[in-house]
Formats: structure tokens, sequence, C-alpha cells
């Protein structure tokens, strides 16, 4: 890979933000320590905008998610990259995961489909359908489900391993707009700032129970109530959200510049740990803060750290314990869409698209790149308690 500067800004400041009753302050600390970073350019990008990068379980295999109506397949272990293969599919794709293996994949989007993908034979099966577009994907290796969230107000549970085995429909109070998960906990992001955090286990038990059907693709609807219900610290829509590997908490960021991290344990003592902090925000030429949405967040898998990606082009890494800024990246030319770190963290992918923040439609040709910056052993590692 080609090197390619670290340029992290010289912030020296303390950024206060109110959640709840509490203030909770964020260190934003400039980068001391040389690290050398190598980033490449992967070459033939999608078409149109970039909705979703995953890396592969196993590999330096990445799949991105277009709004072009196709599902593309990388090898990134060498510099520039290398196309694999193209997916077509009928309308654009909005999310994309990996199932256990690198040859699993699974695709949704505007047909309303969810799709497991056989990355190496191109075979598509769909595995259920929705009434509305289809959001978000996730996978539970742990459990072996997987769980789409849709437009129309519902997850599906799926059992990939098992086709025979009915789809479960669960009901939500709004719109979803992004889920993550634990080993043990999924938590979904909807409209009206609610949050539902669901206890995996007992999910997936209950889906696994239902009765074969003929049609085993038909959702048949269940009950099952969050282990969790909350409203979110932060005041505007939710953009992302991204679980810790610790299975600790998340984080979850907005459309207003904002993110927020949160803990699972509803001990009171836990949640006075809680807080939010502004980023992602650029001075214009008058001195006025621009506020961009945080589009993309992704925990690092060893040190437990995130990257955030935003509307301004920037990615900025940061260790949510000891609420310091560890580092931000070069501008990129355009919105930052997606983030992934590689399952073994030594890789950090990064996609940009335009995201209409200046008002011009269209993706614009070379404006939708993906790169991907190999990290340097301590690069993400956190700066430790302030």
């Amino acid at each position: 890979m080609s090197a390619a500067k670290s340029n992290a800004l010289p912030l020296t400041s303390v950024q206060y933000e109110k959640t709840g009753d509490d203030y909770s302050e964020l260190i934003i600390s400039s980068q001391t320590d040389a690290i050398p970073s190598a980033q490449s350019e992967l070459s033939d990008p999608p078409s149109d905008a970039i909705s979703a990068i995953k890396f592969a379980p196993t590999s330096l295999r990445l799949l991105v998610a277009s709004w072009d109506k196709n599902v593309y397949l990388y090898d990134t272990a060498d510099s520039g990259g290398r196309l694999l293969q193209t997916f077509q599919h009928r309308a654009p794709v909005l999310d994309v995961c990996f199932g256990d293996k690198d040859e699993d994949a699974f695709t949704t989007g505007l047909d309303w489909d969810v799709r497991h993908l056989n990355v190496s034979t191109g075979a598509q099966t769909v595995l259920s359908s929705h009434k509305a577009g289809v959001r978000c994907l996730a996978y539970s290796p742990q459990h072996q489900i997987l769980i789409s969230a849709s437009w129309d107000s519902t997850l599906h549970i799926h059992h990939p391993s098992s086709p025979s085995t009915p789809i479960a429909s669960i009901s939500l109070p709004s719109k979803p707009f992004s889920i993550s998960l634990t080993s043990t906990k999924l938590v979904v992001a909807m409209a009206s700032r609610a949050l539902n955090i669901y206890d995996l286990a007992s999910l997936a038990s209950l889906a696994s129970s239902l009765t074969s059907t003929d049609d085993p693709t038909t959702p048949i609807p269940i009950q099952i109530d969050p282990w969790q219900r909350r409203e979110s610290s932060l005041k505007f829509m939710t953009r992302a959200i991204a679980c810790m590997p610790n299975d600790a908490g998340y984080a979850s960021s907005s459309i207003e510049g904002r993110v927020a991290v949160e803990w699972f344990d509803p001990s009171p003592e836990s949640q006075a740990r809680k807080y939010a902090f502004k980023c992602h925000r650029q001075a214009n030429e008058q001195g006025i803060d621009v506020v961009y949405p945080v589009n993309a967040l992704a925990f690092h898998p060893v040190h437990g750290t995130f990257a955030s990606g935003g509307g301004d082009g920037f990615v900025a890494l940061w260790d949510g314990v000891s609420k310091r800024r560890i580092r931000q990246y070069q501008r990129y030319a355009s919105s930052v869409c997606s983030v992934a770190f590689s399952a073994d963290g030594k890789y950090l992918a990064v996609a940009v698209s335009p995201g209409f923040e200046d008002g011009k439609e269209g993706a614009g040709e070379g404006l939708v790149k993906i790169f991907v910056r190999e990290l340097g052993e301590n690069e993400a590692k956190g700066k430790g308690a302030k």
C-alpha cells in the first residue's frame, strides 16, 4: 500500500455536553506520536453512492453495497485492491453483511427482500420479504441468526443454517434507522429517538420454537418484550449505532454532529457515566460552525476504541472510556458514508460518497471512493484515563 500521511488537528480544547442531568467533558487531544500509516484507494468503485461496507470474518475481502443496484466484492489484501465480482440486484442495496464464512453474505435494500448471497457461485436466495425498504442487517455468529430491520417497522429473524425454520417477525414502535449486535444483545435505534435493546438468547430461542409451515419465507408474528426500552440521549434523529465489542454498551450518532456513549448496565452508577459530545463541525469563512451528520460508527474489535465518519469528510478515532479523541485523519473529497474495521483490527476501510450537504444532487464522477488504511500497531489504541 502506498504511504499516506495521518494528519490530526492540533486541538487541545475541552467541550461540554449535557446528557440528562449531568455534564460530561471530552478531551480533544492532538496526535503527539508519529505513527506510520499506509492507505490505498480501491480501483473500480461503484458508480453511485455507497450505503454500507463490511469486512469478511476471516480475510480482507470487503463487501460494498451501493445505490447503483449492485453489491461489490473486493480483495483488499494488496495495494489498490482487486474487484472480484459484482452482484446485480433489482433496486438500490442499503446494507450487506457476512455470515459465519467468507463465502456467505446477506444483502437487502429497496426491493424489500432479504437475500442470501453465495459470493463463490453468485447464487442469490430470497430469505424473506418485508412490506417496505429494508434499512439494515446484522448477523449473530453466536446464535446463528440474521436480523433485518425494515421501514415497515418490523424485524425479521432468519435462521440461514436451517432454511426450514420459519421467519419470525417482531413489530417495532417506529421506523428503524440502525441496528447493532453484541454477543448477547441487539440494539435497535428508531424514529422518535426510541431505542429497544433485546436479549439475543431469548430472541433466538423464541424464533427457533416456531412450527414449520408450508412456506418458511412467510414471516410469523411473535411477541417479545425488549430487555430495555430507552430514549436516545441525542436530541435529533439517530443516524448510526454501534455496540462495544466487550458487550458493555454502545455509541450512537445523530444528524446534528453529536455522538453519545452509553452503557447497558441499568444501575444508577453506570448510567451516570453516559455522555455526549459535539463533533464533525467545521467553521465556515464567517467563522460560524457548520454542523454535519455523523453518518458512520464502528468499534475496533481489539482495542474497543471507535471510529466516526461525518458529512464533513473527516474520520476520527475516539477512546469512549477515557473521553478522548485519539486522532483525526486527512479530509476526504466528499462525505464519509461508512467505515469498517477488519476482523483483526489491522485495517480500517472508509467509503466516501456525496452526502448532498452542499445542496447539490448527483454522485458526480470521481466522488465515490473506497479507501483502506493499514493501521500502525498502536494507532487505534486508547490513550488511557484522563
